[in-house]
């Protein structure tokens, strides 16, 4: 359990140092927008702190981060994800593969890479109210059915749509179909 302490306390350490400094503030800049002492946020950036909830959630709201993104492990400045590392879920009975393309996620956002195999159908899934989908064919050709209506769309088209409304896909072309589904979640009320 110790460890487990010390490693999130290194976490804000971590984090608290370099958010501040890629904001510009210095420590007593940040204390004041934070209303904290000064004090409190150079004994956090030490390691050594144990911070009040009250003090994490005025530095948090002051930096413009979730509480989480604060305590959590620190993210590399640059990331490589291998092919093979790239979560892929195979649907619609093996013909289409939608892999996962965001490594971190992203609050309000989602960006599939589409595969279709030749003649392949893939059903969407309505989103929540207010959300939309943007589907780029990169390569063969797509029919892109959206509340009954059929749009077709081939290599470097984009098809911007309400994505609440019940959609599908399905490949039109000769070979693979592939695409980049962009959503943009509508935000909670």
């Amino acid at each position: 359990m110790d460890h487990w302490l010390e490693s999130i306390a290194g976490n804000l350490a971590a984090n608290l140092s370099s958010l501040r400094e890629k904001r510009g503030l210095s420590q007593l800049a940040l204390a004041k927008l934070a209303q904290v002492p000064r004090s409190t946020v150079a004994h956090l950036e030490s390691g050594n702190g144990n911070p009040s909830l009250v003090n994490l959630a005025r530095l948090s709201a002051a930096l413009q981060i979730s509480l989480e993104e604060l305590l959590a492990k620190p993210r590399p400045t640059c990331q490589l994800l291998k092919s093979k590392d790239i979560r892929a879920v195979k649907r619609s009975q093996g013909v289409a593969t939608v892999f996962k393309l965001l490594p971190d996620p992203l609050p309000g956002m989602e960006i599939d890479r589409i595969e279709i195999e030749r003649g392949g159908r893939l059903g969407g899934i309505p989103h929540s109210a207010g959300t939309k989908e943007y589907l780029t064919c990169v390569k063969g050709s797509m029919s892109v059915t959206v509340m009954g209506e059929q749009y077709k769309v081939e290599e470097g088209d984009v098809l911007a749509f309400p994505g609440d409304q019940t959609h599908s896909y399905q490949n039109t072309g000769a070979g693979k179909a592939v695409g980049f589904s962009v959503v943009l979640l509508a935000p909670r009320a």
